[in-house]
This record gives structure tokens, C-alpha cells and sequence, in this order.
């Protein structure tokens, strides 16, 4: 197993190539430059049906979920040790996976990563690669400038209102992190209007949006705050919260004062589009300190 200390330290550039297992979006291709310009060969593995084609600008392989006999030869073949997972992926019906044998083999462990939450699946599949002798790192530790520092991107600040609905989604997501649902919430005067759960960050902001076209949001456009913060146990070489330009574009479209994320904790995508994008559109975006949710 991979300590604590061997997962939080910072990998060095001679580690040998790097497996990039890629769901969709862009991260997967910035992580990829991210250790390209450290010197390290990079090996994108990318899931069919989620990663986007663009990947293929590093040496690539495209896998299908269910098939891990194949994946574990490839690895071994591209000489991968270290693996990040990144990306965006839907949590895959079990059915529908395609076996193999050696998936077939390790059934009743996939079977049990499948009874909780998107963590326990990941942090259960996770094990099963580790116990093939891979090591799973986090992407934070692969570009480590990607990570929100503290305080505000930009001249946008949050409000004294701001400031106690940013605390108030803390302690929000605090108490349903145990539970292994989304991490990120709307508030707005200490009014909860919208907690994300599967539907992911963006598609909750439209819900916003389509609950203020219905009426059913009165708060005056530009306020209250979209909080995002890892879940108290959550193991952070997977799936930690995320911003970028998407999501500004969506916090200003919600007629939201702003978005605030665990400083450390959160991952910045494309960091030089961000602030002048969010001076654009008015609104703030602010890493906060990692309390409460994001302790």
C-alpha cells in the first residue's frame, strides 16, 4: 500500500513515464503538458466513450472499462508505474461492463467497490490496480502550480455577506460529506438553493438559473456564492473539486456573486483564463482557507 507520506510527496521529474488514465475534458491533456514540461514521457490510457480524441496527441491507448487484463499489459508494455486518474466519468453501470477474464477473476472486489459512493468505488479500485504493483497518485501531485491558492484571483472580492454564506456551505458540506454525495453548494443569505449531487457543479448552476427563470429564486442577481470543497474522507488523488473558465461562465450565468474553493484543495484548470475571465464577468473567485469541509 502507498503511505500517506508517499502521497503527499512531490514526485521527481526522473520517476520514470506517467499513465494518464483520461476521462473527458480538458485536465487530462493539462495534466499531461503539466509533466511533459518537467521531462517526464507521457502514456494517455483513455477510457472510450469519455475521453475526448485529443489526447491522442500523446502516445495513446484507448481502453474500455471492464477490460483490465489489457490495461495491466499495456502499463507493464509503456513501462508505467505511477498513474493519475483524471477527468470527468459518469458512474458506469455494472452490467455494462465488457470483461475479461482477468476482470472476471477480481469480481467480488469490483462488486464491493460498487456498494458505496463514487469515492468508495474509486478508492476500492484504486486498491485493486496498487495490488498489481502501480502506484495511483493524485493530479495535484503531478502540477502542483494547478492547485487554488489562497485568496482572491483577480481585484473581486467577496462581501461581509459573502463571507458568512462561504461558511455557511462549509459547514454544509461538511455535514453531508460523510454521506459521499457532491462537493460544491449554493447559498445566498444563508439559504441553501441548490446542493450538487450526481448531476455535477455545472448542471447544478442550471438548475440555478431555471429556478430563478421559475420564480422560485428571489435573491437579487449577484449574490450568494457557489462553495466547493473536498469531502472530509475523501482520498485526494482522486476527484478533487475543480474550477475554470466553465465555471465561471456558469457562477456569472446562475447571477452569483462569486465562487469560493478550499485554497490547497482544489484544482484550477486553465489558471490564466480564470481571473481575467472572472474581472469580465464581475464576479469573484477566491481560494478560502482548509476548514471545515476542507479540514
Amino acid at each position: 500500500m502507498v503511505s500517506s507520506e508517499q502521497r503527499n510527496a512531490v514526485l521527481p521529474d526522473d520517476a520514470g513515464p506517467l499513465g494518464i488514465i483520461c476521462g473527458g475534458g480538458n485536465l487530462p491533456l493539462v495534466i499531461a503538458d503539466a509533466a511533459s514540461r518537467r521531462g517526464r514521457r507521457v502514456v494517455m490510457f483513455a477510457l472510450r466513450g469519455f475521453a475526448a480524441v485529443e489526447v491522442e496527441r500523446y502516445p495513446c491507448h484507448w481502453i474500455v472499462l471492464g477490460a483490465l487484463g489489457r490495461f495491466f499489459r499495456l502499463l507493464r508494455q509503456e513501462g508505467c508505474r505511477d498513474l493519475v486518474f483524471i477527468g470527468t466519468l459518469t458512474r458506469p453501470r455494472f452490467g455494462r461492463f465488457r470483461l475479461d477474464l482477468a476482470t472476471i477473476r477480481r469480481l467480488p472486489r469490483i462488486a464491493r467497490a460498487f456498494r458505496g459512493g463514487d469515492d468508495h468505488l474509486l478508492a476500492g479500485i484504486a486498491r485493486l490496480i496498487e495490488d498489481e504493483g502501480f502506484r495511483m497518485v493524485g493530479a495535484h501531485e503531478i502540477a502542483p502550480d494547478l492547485l487554488l491558492p489562497e485568496g482572491p484571483l483577480g481585484t473581486c472580492v467577496p462581501s461581509e455577506q459573502d463571507q458568512v454564506d462561504i461558511e455557511w456551505g462549509l459547514a454544509l458540506l461538511a455535514a453531508t460529506g460523510p454521506f459521499d454525495i457532491g462537493q460544491a453548494a449554493v447559498v445566498a443569505g444563508r439559504h441553501v438553493l441548490a446542493i450538487e449531487a450526481s448531476e455535477g457543479t455545472d448542471r447544478m448552476l442550471d438548475r440555478v438559473v431555471a429556478l430563478r427563470k421559475e420564480g422560485r429564486i428571489r435573491v437579487p442577481a449577484g449574490t450568494g456564492v457557489l462553495v466547493k470543497a473536498p469531502k472530509p474522507q475523501q482520498d485526494r488523488r482522486f476527484d478533487l473539486p475543480t474550477i475554470g473558465p466553465e465555471t465561471v461562465e456558469a457562477v456569472a450565468r446562475a447571477g452569483l456573486a462569486g465562487l469560493a474553493a478550499v485554497a490547497g484543495a482544489a484544482i484550477v484548470a486553465e489558471p490564466q483564463r480564470v481571473a481575467p475571465l472572472a474581472e469580465e464577468r464581475g464576479v469573484f473567485v477566491v481560494g478560502i482557507k482548509p476548514t471545515g469541509a476542507g479540514a
